[in-house]
């Protein structure tokens, strides 16, 4: 029986790069390269109908260690909760006050890039920020 050894996690969204983008300011990732044949994706983009233009956008980690996000474009909004969400791991290791405020240092760093703050899940050593990206996917700050 084969492992697998890789995944990538993909996002329904209106606006893939936009969406990209703003993972990439989440997570330090990088804008992946064009698709093989293309310098650029304005290029790849310009290649092909314009109802497929900007239809798919894609950003890696730069240490390739992480999963590449896919994000791709869908006609219907999102209508629900997630039935999966990222954990984004800034307080790892840390407890009490001290992973509190750096839970919140790093909300304020991802609401001024345009998430969405939704509750504060605390209970004296541990706790998480629930959290909404640019197009309401949920996420937290862990």
């Amino acid at each position: 029986m084969s492992l697998i050894r890789q995944f990538q996690v993909t996002f329904d969204c209106a606006e893939p790069e936009r969406v990209a983008r703003f993972w990439c300011e989440v997570l330090g990732y990088v804008v992946s390269s064009p698709p093989q044949g293309f310098a650029t994706w304005d290029e790849f983009d310009r290649s092909r109908p314009p109802a497929d233009q900007g239809a798919w956008f894609a950003c890696s980690d730069p240490s390739d260690t992480g999963p590449r996000l896919f994000f791709q474009r869908v006609p219907e909004g999102k209508v629900a909760k997630n039935r999966l969400h990222l954990d984004v791991r800034v307080g790892t290791g840390l407890v009490g006050e001290e992973r509190l405020a750096t839970l919140e240092a790093e909300c304020t760093r991802l609401v001024a890039l345009g998430a969405v703050r939704v509750r504060l899940l605390y209970d004296g050593n541990d706790s998480c920020i629930v959290m909404q990206d640019i197009e309401g996917n949920e996420f937290c700050l862990d």
